[in-house]
């Protein structure tokens, strides 16, 4: 698919971050776009962004509110793009929705563990079982599916559990792989990519806290992880309150967004020029080119605090 001119893309997580960009420069190429996301907000800022930016008054962009995790939503979604979009068939298909946290079995609730692994997996899974007749039915199709970095690292640091996302991020891989043979034999005309992003400046931060609190603000559980994370990297917190732990939060939600090695916007970009060269595997972001490399090189000590430090030094990853 060298082209997206004319074609559908169905993008999931579109309020936001690498979405809401994938969303601007498809709609800029002429490719009707039908986005879905948990916040009615944040995607009408999309729609009106995208509206700004689209190549022709033609193209069509629809918003929809769906939580990945609910099949059910899923169906309504795209029930909602068939009428809409007077369609019975789609091109693209981005499964990009995904959160972070609940990442200790110890520490976090199992309800906490399973949202999160039920968004970054699950949302992957049901997406791709909810539109594939509609793939079926087009003349060529192609699943785009994000992992990351994560998905063959499983590890933000030593100071810091990371099994959920790490967990759902390491399957999605793996089916994506796995999809690659299965649709060659069952629906050759359509591809598949995976997509291992290293750090790009999103809101994914704070937008994990707003889905698993309900607020941008941390719990008080995660209160005391977080005292305990920052114990940990050998910071006094001895004379820190809570609110003081609040605004640290803030502060990396902002820090992770805004001094990314990799932008948003440069992430869409590499991804839409991975699935127009037809890549199975696009990687985003030199940090996650040469944390593939180190693992590779040296798989048995990819978990060894060494590894993790000089990887940190060389790329400019916060320790911890």
């Amino acid at each position: 698919m060298k082209e997206f001119s004319g074609r559908i893309a169905v993008v999931t997580g579109g309020g936001t971050g690498m979405g809401r960009e994938l969303a601007r420069q498809l709609v800029a190429q002429g490719c009707h776009v039908a986005m879905c996301d948990v916040s009615d907000d944040a995607m009408n800022e999309t729609r009106q962004l995208c509206a700004a930016e689209r190549s022709s008054p033609a193209v069509r962009v629809t918003t929809h509110i769906a939580d990945v995790s609910s099949e059910a939503q899923l169906q309504r979604f795209r029930d909602e793009i068939a009428r809409q979009h007077a369609t019975d068939q789609i091109h693209l298909l981005f499964n990009n929705a995904g959160i972070g946290g609940g990442g200790s079995l110890f520490t976090n609730t199992r309800e906490q563990w399973e949202r999160t692994f039920n968004i970054c997996w699950g949302g992957v899974y049901l997406g791709v079982r909810t539109f594939l007749p509609m793939l079926l039915k087009a003349d060529a199709g192609h699943i785009i599916n994000t992992s990351s970095v994560n998905g063959f690292w499983a590890s933000v640091g030593m100071g810091v559990s990371h099994t959920a996302y790490s967990a759902a991020k390491f399957a999605v891989k793996g089916f994506t792989e796995a999809l690659i043979n299965d649709l060659r034999l069952n629906a050759p005309h359509i591809r598949c990519s995976v997509v291992m992003p290293g750090h790009i400046g999103t809101s994914i931060v704070s937008n994990s806290r707003k889905v698993h609190n309900g607020v941008d603000e941390l719990s008080p559980a995660d209160l005391v992880q977080t005292r305990q994370r920052l114990s940990g990297a050998g910071i006094d917190i001895s004379q820190m309150s809570d609110a003081d732990i609040q605004k640290l939060a803030q502060e990396r939600a902002r820090s992770f967004r805004e001094e990314a090695p990799t932008t948003a916007a440069a992430a869409a970009t590499i991804i839409l020029d991975g699935v127009k060269a037809g890549r199975w595997r696009i990687l985003v972001g030199d940090d996650a080119h040469r944390l593939d490399e180190r693992v590779r090189e040296a798989p048995e000590r990819a978990y060894d605090a060494a590894f993790y430090e000089s990887f940190a030094k060389e790329v400019g990853w916060r320790l911890g």
